[in-house]
């Protein structure tokens, strides 16, 4: 993918090549007393491009976790951060393990042994190297994590923004949990608004009524949908998880299978009518909108022929393998590529390291003095209201809604959303603009990687 965009670039051999390649790579095996015994386990840490710092990424539990894997997701980092315009360069942290075979107390024991092997060569550091949670990672392990870095740096004012993703007690942002999400959310706004491109996807209309699959209900899938289904108007027709799927064309409850997913740990058993014992299949139902939100290569040479949805937005890291985004293409659906489409943690990440360096939560220097210059106007409207002449009175509930100030919670949707947008036009400018481009992704990769380049010709590289 990154080859098939540089061929249509004016790059430099060296540069390409500096671009490509991943900086450095830490792996570090450690030693935890647990059970009676030393158990050893295996992390890394990967930055990819330091042509901007902090570098950015998250940390994955995960069995699957090993070097290849977390060089790439580092270099995706690099162009998702440069794609909107979040100034960090591109990082990956990966720990082999299984967090459900360890108790709560045995996991902070192993991660804050991780975090003291990354932090004492700087790779966890404000300034430097900048986690998240990832894959079987979230608030609970960051906030470990945090509080670790603070042992070992008591005097570092800065040290809340080692890391980001915290709970919002221990120096969070309101907002961040659902971030991605929400992220996917406004990124399907975005190309609903964007005519041609809707036109290409052969669609029309708004995202009211659009029939959606979800493909994993974990923090992302689950917010997605929720906000896509209340919010937007859309039915959620399909719920595919690891022990099967839900699909009914009546659409489903997300709040009620989620709840279900919580209580039993999987959705057996939770309405006959509904459920496919294959969930692999229901990939391939008609559908107007397809989120894969969980697992990479879900769509692949295998299934790639039989996908029906015309539009696929790729809420997980690489759920579409490269062979298949070539016959998807080649047909015609609309991918919005991962790099954009779940950009909206890092975007919410960047919005909480702000805060942490500034140490002041958003919205509290100027919320109040908003609400007083609304109620300004709001009273001379109640007086010309009472003028019967005029004959016209405030629409029920207008006076709250416009007196209300933005809180943090509110000003960081209103950030990410403008991320979502501005960065959707720029892909989209490629995207439409060029004859030698004709899909999404070659165009984000385009327009981040020519960032990346100008960031290394400004240091004179």
């Amino acid at each position: 993918m990154f080859n098939r965009a540089v061929a249509l670039m004016d790059l430099s051999p060296g540069l390409e090549e500096k671009i490509r390649v991943c900086n450095a790579t830490y792996t570090v095996r450690f030693g935890v007393r647990l059970r009676g015994q030393i158990h050893t386990f295996t992390g890394y840490r990967s930055v990819h491009s330091e042509h901007m710092e902090p570098v950015k990424g998250g940390i994955r539990y995960s069995m699957g976790v090993n070097q290849d894997e977390v060089e790439a997701l580092a270099a995706l980092m690099t162009y998702k951060c440069a794609l909107v315009e979040a100034p960090f360069g591109g990082s990956k942290g990966g720990l082999c393990i299984d967090p459900r075979d360890w108790d709560e107390h045995e996991l902070e024991q192993i991660t804050r042994r991780f975090a003291y092997e990354l932090i004492k060569r700087d790779l966890i550091n404000p300034s430097q190297n900048v986690p998240a949670p990832d894959m079987g990672t979230g608030e609970r392990e960051m906030a470990w994590i945090a509080d670790q870095y603070k042992r070992i740096h008591t005097t570092d004012i800065n040290g809340n923004a080692c890391v980001t993703g915290k709970p919002l007690n221990a120096g969070g942002i309101a907002g961040r949990v659902e971030a991605t999400g929400r992220g996917v959310q406004y990124a399907l706004r975005a190309f609903f608004r964007d005519t041609e491109g809707v036109k290409k996807a052969g669609m029309s209309g708004t995202l009211d009524g659009k029939r959606v699959i979800v493909q994993g209900l974990g923090n992302v899938g689950y917010h997605a949908a929720k906000f896509l289904s209340e919010e937007d108007g859309c039915k959620i027709i399909g719920i595919i998880e690891r022990d099967g799927a839900l699909f009914g064309e009546d659409g489903l409850d997300v709040d009620k299978v989620r709840s279900w997913i919580s209580k039993h740990g999987g959705i057996s058993g939770f309405s006959d009518r509904h459920h496919v014992k294959d969930g692999a299949l229901v990939l391939e139902e008609d559908c107007d909108i397809l989120v894969p939100a969980a697992l990479e290569g879900v769509i692949n040479l295998q299934n790639a022929d039989r996908i029906k949805a015309p539009l696929i937005i790729e809420a997980a890291n690489g759920p579409v393998t490269a062979g298949a985004d070539q016959v998807l293409r080649e047909r015609g659906t609309v991918i919005i590529p991962d790099m954009y489409a779940n950009a909206g943690g890092v975007t919410v990440s960047y919005f909480e390291w702000v805060k942490n360096l500034s140490h002041i939560r958003f919205g509290r220097m100027q919320r109040r003095q908003e609400e007083s210059r609304h109620q300004l106007l709001i009273d001379e409207l109640e007086r010309l209201s009472k003028d019967k002449e005029l004959g016209w009175t405030l629409s029920p509930g207008f006076k709250e809604r416009y007196l209300r100030g933005a809180g943090e919670l509110e000003l960081v949707r209103s950030g990410l959303d403008d991320t979502m947008r501005v960065a959707y036009d720029s892909m989209a400018a490629v995207w439409h603009g060029r004859d030698d481009v004709d899909d999404l992704r070659t165009a984000a990769y385009l327009v981040a990687i020519d960032k990346v380049a100008s960031s290394y010709r400004a240091k004179g590289l």
